[in-house]
């Protein structure tokens, strides 16, 4: 196993749920936990520079292939809750780690992972491993937590 580097790349934010996230039960509806898991994914990558217009300009997406969530406590709508992620694998493809809390308890709400590739718009093909414009971003952020130029 690899030491985790000296500057991860992590993220969160905090949200209130919206009512129109609820279901008729008053709680937030499964699927919207993935909107709250992609604002805490967005802002992680956008410290590095590699958001969804700069990921297209190099030439790829980077689709989700797989994703895992345990909902541990329901959320109910008007909740201030804190969303974490952080990036736990690199190399061949995206693992994004999420962790949903309770920000007045610190309680654990739910637990997540995504998992993505980057795949050549050029050519609609995957790549087996992850582009040189994306490792040498995440390079500089693990060596000093910011990008240099």
């Amino acid at each position: 196993m690899k030491p985790e580097p000296p500057y991860p790349l992590e993220s969160e934010v905090t949200l209130i749920t919206s009512f129109q996230d609820a279901d008729p039960m008053g709680v937030i509806y499964h699927g919207n936990y993935f909107r709250y898991f992609e604002e805490a994914r967005r802002v992680m990558m956008e410290k590095i520079e590699y958001g969804y217009l700069a990921m297209s300009e190099s030439g790829y997406a980077w689709p989700i292939i797989d994703t895992r969530v345990k909902y541990v406590k329901a959320i109910p709508f008007n909740h201030k809750i804190r969303v974490c992620a952080k990036l736990t694998e690199w190399e061949n493809r995206l693992r994004v780690d999420y962790v949903i809390y309770d920000v007045e308890t610190g309680q654990r709400m739910s637990k997540a992972h995504t998992m993505q590739v980057a795949v050549s718009i050029k050519n609609q093909e995957m790549c087996l491993a992850s582009p040189q414009v994306f490792m040498d971003k995440i390079e500089a952020w693990h060596l000093y937590g910011r990008l240099t130029q």
